[in-house]
């Protein structure tokens, strides 16, 4: 499996605050099959991006796992008007890897109506904004058409892996599972901060996408598309988003169906 938002780097944001937890965090992801690990702390007013610092304490934890895992850069990019400002000029410098993908994270409390044209300048810098975890948000649940506006102008989704587990709570569960039928999501990850309440774990997750839609499913969800956004790849499953998608973000009919 490949896990494109983690925050497993130490002392970078609220994620672990000792490299040993980091050890522990990545200990977990090879005991579950990980392969590779994007390592995307935050990049907001409170947490301010350093490249140069997160590429070395990379390194760092890349040197206990040669061979049995391979890391590689991003961040968790908040929408401010620094920010912005900022990606304008180092397109590169937020992405996942320096590619093309970038976790796009929303506020809880306010969504601006500018958001939209913001998305849609990070598109035709050439970069694909990846939404993270819309089913823990409520502004998005209480108007999800603001959710299919954007994936239908060609930005993608992300899901958190203890959200279809519950961990959320009843109401972000919820909206994963509708939402996952409706084909909303390209990506499960698992937005891990340490190994106790929010832990590296996706294997569960894996065989429950199995067993409820299909292995091709969850194949694509936790490996092929994550692995292509890794590699800065186009995505090679499309998830077709169902029609008929009601005010509560549900839809009249399932859609598993995934286009090469």
């Amino acid at each position: 499996m490949v896990d494109i938002h983690c925050h497993i780097l130490p002392s970078l944001d609220d994620g672990p605050d000792s490299p040993e937890i980091s050890i522990g965090m990545a200990d977990m992801a090879v005991e579950d099959g990980v392969t590779h690990i994007i390592c995307t702390p935050h990049a907001n007013d409170r947490w301010p991006y350093e490249p140069e610092v997160i590429r070395r304490r990379r390194d760092e934890l890349q040197s206990h796992y040669e061979g049995r895992i391979t890391f590689g850069i991003g961040c968790d990019f908040h929408l401010s008007f620094e920010n912005l400002q900022s990606i304008r000029e180092f397109p590169t410098r937020y992405t996942l890897n320096q590619k093309n993908y970038l976790l796009v994270e929303f506020a809880d409390f306010s969504i601006p109506a500018s958001l939209d044209q913001s998305l849609h300048e990070l598109q035709l810098a050439g970069i694909t904004p990846i939404i993270t975890h819309p089913e823990r948000n409520p502004l998005i649940r209480t108007n999800p058409e603001r959710l299919f506006k954007w994936l239908r102008q060609g930005c993608v989704a992300q899901v958190t892996a203890q959200s279809i587990a519950g961990k959320f709570g009843r109401t972000a569960q919820e909206a994963a599972e509708r939402w996952l039928d409706a084909g909303v999501f390209h990506f499960i990850a698992s937005d891990a901060h340490n190994v106790s309440s929010r832990p590296l774990r996706l294997k569960q997750t894996y065989e429950h996408i199995s067993r409820t839609y299909s292995e091709e499913t969850a194949r694509a969800l936790m490996v092929e598309n994550p692995l292509a956004a890794f590699e800065g790849r186009p995505l090679p499953f499309i998830p077709e988003l169902a029609d008929g998608e009601g005010s509560d973000g549900g839809a009249n009919r399932k859609k598993r169906f995934w286009f090469f």
